[in-house]
């Protein structure tokens, strides 16, 4: 199995790093910013770069359709996992035309109300995860795991 796992640096990025031990034994790459919190977490793997901010960010979202559209294209993974930000809506969207399962889990502090980058990957999200039982209101497809990070 290969995973993609997509994410903004800092808080992001270091929930999906929290998930070492199911992707440390497995085939994966990165995509994240070119950010020095990235370029230490993830020091020795393999890792695409995105183009940021990425937040309300119209010219940035087009750049990383770019990006996701190349990576996804190279690398062809199963899986792709995030925890947000917007860097994953385009991974998400083109990750499903070619074949991929998402794995989506949406942020902690987020107990009632969606991000917008989870709103944006619900429709075509495999497995959407919450960690709050009143998030299921939200996003009623959704499991809640409670406190995973």
């Amino acid at each position: 199995m290969k995973i993609c796992l997509v994410g903004s640096s800092g808080g992001h990025l270091t929930h999906l790093h929290m998930l070492k031990p199911f992707w440390k034994d497995k085939d994966r790459f990165w995509v994240t910013f070119d950010k020095e919190d990235a370029r230490s977490l993830l020091k020795g793997e393999q890792v695409y770069s995105c183009y940021y901010p990425t937040n309300r960010n119209l010219k940035n979202l087009v750049r990383n359709i770019g990006v996701a559209w190349r990576v996804l294209r190279k690398e062809k993974p199963d899986l792709i996992i995030s925890s947000g930000a917007a860097v994953a809506v385009p991974f998400f969207w083109l990750g499903k035309l070619f074949g991929a399962k998402t794995i989506y889990i949406e942020v902690f502090d987020r107990i009632d109300k969606p991000t917008m980058s989870g709103k944006m990957v619900y429709p075509v999200t495999d497995c959407f995860i919450v960690q709050w039982e009143e998030m299921k209101r939200v996003y009623p497809k959704a499991v809640n795991l409670g406190s995973i990070f």
